[in-house]
């Protein structure tokens, strides 16, 4: 059988895809933070897959990183 997918699993890869766009956008946690109005921390813990954010903060995120959606669920 293959891996079982799991919820930890998808936080953690979106959490590294995420910081993968922002480092090559060269943005700083807390630049996009500030984009953001949203905490420094808030925005690691998302890279480190400790937080699972929303759809709307997923868009925001984008539009804050001038990238698609799609871009940052490439993983």
């Amino acid at each position: 059988m293959g891996k079982q997918i799991t919820h930890q699993y998808i936080l953690k890869k979106f959490g590294k895809q995420l910081q993968k766009v922002r480092k090559s956008k060269g943005i700083s946690q807390e630049e996009l933070a500030a984009r953001l109005s949203m905490h420094r921390t808030y925005i690691g813990m998302v890279e480190r897959g400790e937080r699972n954010p929303t759809i709307r903060t997923l868009y925001k995120v984008a539009k804050a990183l001038k990238v698609e959606s799609s871009e940052l669920l490439l993983f």
